[in-house]
């Protein structure tokens, strides 16, 4: 049974500070004694890893898009048995979905049920804060406006402007954090690094938790939030890749969902992971090898290098393991791997495919993928993209036809060799 209550952290745009508001409360609460369980609304990888290290305990992802509602209702509840609280931080603007209009954080949270703490920057505005609130409020019946948080407040003043503008909308301000340079969340954006390898990460951790700490009334916070209800039976989750999966590990292969994890585990896989980056190679009885997504080009020499891990590697395509790639894992299994300095690195030669970090723009989106191949997985699939590398390849048999969200038809994705496959889509569940 679940027990704890739950609460969503909202904006009504990105950079309003959802995350420096999330990653505080979470920091605060702990200081408290309170176990507050994080997730994050969406497909994405780094928030997940910052929510992670606020919280000390593992956040996941509740994709509204990707995730049926059976899958989200039970990964929610889940997540949250043991906790007293779920802090749930959104994606984008409150009301910002995907192209064909669903998946948005008021999505994630008239499903579950949660009210929705709204995060405003008050930065260069004072009364109008009052409509823009309202406005949310009144703009969808089913999502609730529970309180606010100011952001980049600039005074006294100014806070007592805005909590006076406030007052005429009935929803309460539960505190505003003051304009601080040592509030900047360090960068999370692709093609950087994770919160492990950001050296003023934990001291930037200690000032939002003493800020929020502070400036927000934490009391009333956790009072708003509503109950979550009973774990139902767990959606059906992907098969596992293999009975016995290694999984590569480590700084350059971090972007792994734990819902498919846990679902494997349940279904009675046997995981085991190893680091490419220390050269070792995947379990010699695995009969699947995973390389997902992280940031191989910015550790290409140090791949190019692993010898035994390349060795171990084509062994498990000899005795006809499935190795199956996801973006950077994709990237790996190719011959070469052209860096954003055009430094060009040695990979594993599994596929015939060269990768470069060429992109001035990001590929990004959802995707829905179909395939027909040794994929263990249901022919429909719900993923996303998101890299700065294009991929140049013979005339190989492409894992996935693909489309994007409104189902624009998109040229197919990765390649198979017998049983080996990659591509650079990030699977997160079946269609």
């Amino acid at each position: 049974m679940s027990l704890a209550k739950g609460l969503v952290i909202a904006a009504p745009r990105s950079g309003s500070g959802k995350t420096l508001v999330t990653l505080g409360l979470l920091a605060a609460l702990r200081r408290q004694g309170v176990i507050v369980a994080p997730a994050k609304t969406g497909p994405d990888y780094i928030d997940p890893a910052f929510l992670t290290r606020a919280a000390l305990r593992e956040a996941v992802n509740l994709d509204p898009w990707s995730m049926s509602p059976a899958r989200l209702k039970h990964l929610a509840s889940v997540q949250a048995t043991g906790a007293e609280l779920l802090l749930v931080e959104g994606v984008m603007g409150l009301f910002d979905a995907a192209a064909d209009g669903f998946g948005s954080t008021a999505d994630l949270a008239e499903l579950l049920d949660l009210p929705v703490i709204l995060v405003v920057d008050a930065d260069r505005q004072s009364q109008s804060v009052a409509p823009l609130v309202a406005g949310f409020a009144n703009w969808r019946v089913g999502v609730r406006i529970a309180g606010v948080i100011l952001n980049r407040v600039a005074s006294m003043k100014h806070e007592r402007m805005l909590v006076d503008a406030l007052a005429a909308t009935g929803i309460p301000c539960l505190g505003a954090i003051p304009r601080n340079p040592a509030l900047a969340v360090p960068e999370r954006h692709l093609g950087l690094v994770l919160p492990g390898e950001v050296t003023a990460f934990e001291t930037f951790l200690d000032t939002a938790a003493e800020v929020v700490g502070d400036y927000i009334d934490l009391d009333r916070l956790r009072a708003l939030a509503a109950p979550l209800p009973e774990a139902t039976e767990p959606a059906s989750s992907l098969p596992p890749l293999g009975q016995r999966i290694a999984i590569a590990r480590d700084a350059a292969f971090a972007f792994l969902y734990p819902h498919l994890l846990d679902g494997w585990r349940a279904m009675g896989a046997e995981l085991s992971f190893f680091s490419p980056l220390a050269n070792e190679v995947p379990a010699t009885d695995a009969n699947a090898v995973f390389l997902p997504g992280g940031y191989p080009e910015l550790h290409g020499a140090t791949l190019a290098a692993a010898d035994i891990f390349k060795t171990g590697l084509a062994a498990a395509r000899d005795r006809d393991a499935l190795i199956y790639g996801e973006c950077g894992g994709f990237m790996v299994l190719g011959e070469t791997l052209v860096d954003k300095a055009g430094q060009s690195h040695a990979m594993a030669g599994l596929l015939p495919v060269t990768t470069r970090i060429d992109r001035p723009k990001r590929t990004l989106g959802y995707r829905r993928l179909v395939h027909a191949g040794a994929l263990p997985w249901p022919g429909r699939l719900h993923g996303h993209e998101f890299h700065y590398s294009s991929a140049k390849q013979s005339r190989l048999t492409p894992l996935f036809a693909a489309t994007d969200a409104t189902g624009q038809a998109l040229p197919p994705m990765g390649a198979v060799i017998g049983r080996v496959m990659g591509s650079y889509a990030h699977v997160i569940d079946a269609a």
